[in-house]
């Protein structure tokens, strides 16, 4: 049985770093959650892969803290900037990106469930993007339009 750890979020943010602007035309345009498109190609890179079902739950366990906390705030945040002075427009990032870092614990927090159950995972899979893959399907995307994103 694997524990994941924290960890994760590091490479997870590597990635993300190397083009940044997508993931946000991603979340901006079809409200994918960036933090479980980044764990959903981790996964596909480890091919550790995870039924449809637990996307459906990681999504779900995010939710309400998403859509009542932190989409309102980066609204909040992005209004604002004009109005903010570098400083006050940085510390600002600083407290969305701790809600991220929540969010990123939460994630964490149900993955290590699923791991410690035995919810079965797919070992067979010939599929790159499997997870990323089960992921967007939940936003009727197809992964395809993302290739950019998974090569980077």
């Amino acid at each position: 049985m694997q524990q994941f750890n924290s960890l994760i979020w590091r490479e997870c943010d590597s990635h993300y770093a190397l083009n940044p602007l997508n993931y946000i035309s991603v979340q901006d345009d079809y409200q994918v959650n960036v933090n479980l498109l980044l764990l959903a190609q981790y996964l596909d890179k480890k091919t550790h892969y995870l039924p449809l079902a637990q996307w459906e739950t990681l999504a779900a366990t995010i939710e309400d803290w998403d859509t009542k906390v932190v989409t309102p705030y980066r609204k909040l945040r992005r209004l604002a900037k004009s109005h903010l002075q570098v400083s006050e427009y940085q510390q600002m990032l600083d407290i969305e990106l701790m809600m991220e870092r929540k969010t990123q614990q939460m994630l964490l927090k149900k993955l290590n469930q699923f791991e410690s159950e035995g919810v079965s995972t797919i070992t067979d899979n010939n599929n790159d993007t499997y997870n990323t893959d089960n992921y967007l399907c939940l936003f009727g995307i197809d992964a395809d339009y993302f290739t950019e994103l998974q090569s980077a």
